[in-house]
């Protein structure tokens, strides 16, 4: 029970983006109370198993050193054993008892489980994020980034500097530039998993700051290099994008994603549990699997991030024909290091040290011989 409660917490604190964007706090939190339940359930038992031994224990050796003392008694007045003798015997028997009676000892040790088991609940039912008021309904025109800065905490420059940028419905935008350059720090304020601390983002004219966590998560589906897929069935990780999925729109889903075939060679097809992480299919399957998931979801939003980047080209092609399926009608933000990938964009948007420095299609921003450019010529001087 208690390695499973721990599995439980290691997946839920390593897949802690991913719970966010599909709002699943809830159920993460009834899973683990659930299965906290079940651990407390079979520890106070065992305890009152502990408990009823040992006041067995007691009595038996309490009635069993009564009799020992007055028979000893006897057989010492009636000079068949000697004094030292006796006491001799009665000191081995309280040698043999005091060991035996440290097995109360361990209620203690159980009950000094149970309190950071509660302390840990109590973490998961702490909300640390501001909740707005208003209601997402969808996207029908833009989403904007006014002035936004953003840095984190301990740290004194700022990650995003003054980023200013309008992306129309149905856009697709890619977003480049060297490691640390600020962009997974982008979308990740989008999703707001952080608050700016200059400027403000709109969807619609709406400040996403003033709507609430749910609205706006359920209408962004992510997609990203770190694989996040609990040890559970097949069918249940693909669900876990929408909630009363039915079994149809699951297989839908995993059809869209190119996911399907693979799945019905498993050993028990949409049933067959996939270990710890996903460990036991390939990347590309895992990576299917996590798009398949985002298509159930239907997001309007969909943000890429660097989804192809550890595959081999087999596996890319499958995984890219199933993100085109993906972004069809929608607004999409892809970063990508390679820049092969973010040719058919409908804008590239190029960052800098934390500054948006260069924005335009491809053929734009080779013509235009900047940052772009010096990536774009770096990446295919290595490939050649």
């Amino acid at each position: 029970k208690i390695s499973r409660i721990t599995e439980i917490l290691s997946e839920s604190f390593s897949g802690i983006k991913i719970i966010k964007a599909f709002n699943r706090e809830e159920e993460e939190i009834s899973r683990f109370k659930r299965n906290n339940h079940d651990y407390y359930r079979e520890l106070m038992r065992s305890t009152r198993i502990i408990e009823a031994t040992s006041l067995m224990m007691d009595i038996v050796a309490g009635l069993g050193i009564a009799f020992v003392i007055w028979y000893g008694g006897r057989l010492v007045v009636d000079k068949t054993i000697t004094p030292g003798a006796f006491f001799s015997f009665l000191t081995a028997i309280f040698m043999i008892y005091t060991p035996a009676r440290r097995l109360v000892g361990v209620h203690n040790s159980l009950q000094q489980v149970k309190a950071p088991l509660e302390r840990i609940d109590r973490v998961f039912e702490e909300s640390r994020e501001k909740e707005g008021e208003k209601e997402l309904k969808g996207i029908s025109k833009e989403i904007v980034f006014s002035n936004v800065s953003f840095r984190y905490e301990n740290t004194k420059d700022d990650t995003l500097e003054d980023i200013n940028l309008k992306v129309e419905k149905g856009e697709i935008i890619a977003l480049v530039g060297r490691s640390g350059a600020g962009k997974t720090t982008f979308v990740d304020l989008l999703s707001r998993f952080y608050s700016p601390v200059q400027g403000a983002i709109y969807i619609d004219g709406i400040n996403i700051s003033d709507v609430t966590l749910q609205s706006l998560r359920q209408m962004i589906g992510i997609v990203s290099q770190d694989i996040i897929l609990f040890n559970d069935t097949v069918r249940a990780n693909i669900a876990y994008g929408r909630k009363g999925a039915t079994e149809q729109e699951i297989v839908d889903a995993a059809r869209a994603a190119f996911a399907h075939d693979f799945i019905l060679e498993l050993s028990q097809g949409y049933a067959t549990v996939i270990g710890e992480r996903g460990i036991r299919l390939s990347g590309g399957q895992k990576q299917r699997l996590s798009i398949a998931r985002a298509i159930l979801k239907n997001p309007p939003i969909l943000i890429l991030d660097e989804a192809t980047s550890s595959l081999d080209t087999a596996s890319e092609m499958m995984v890219q024909k199933a993100l085109e399926t993906l972004m069809e009608g929608r607004t999409t933000f892809v970063i990508a290091h390679r820049l092969s990938t973010v040719r058919s964009a409908d804008r590239i948007i190029v960052f800098d040290k934390g500054r948006i420095v260069e924005s335009g299609t491809h053929d734009e921003l080779l013509t235009a011989n900047g940052l772009y450019k010096k990536l774009y010529d770096l990446q295919f001087a290595d490939g050649s």
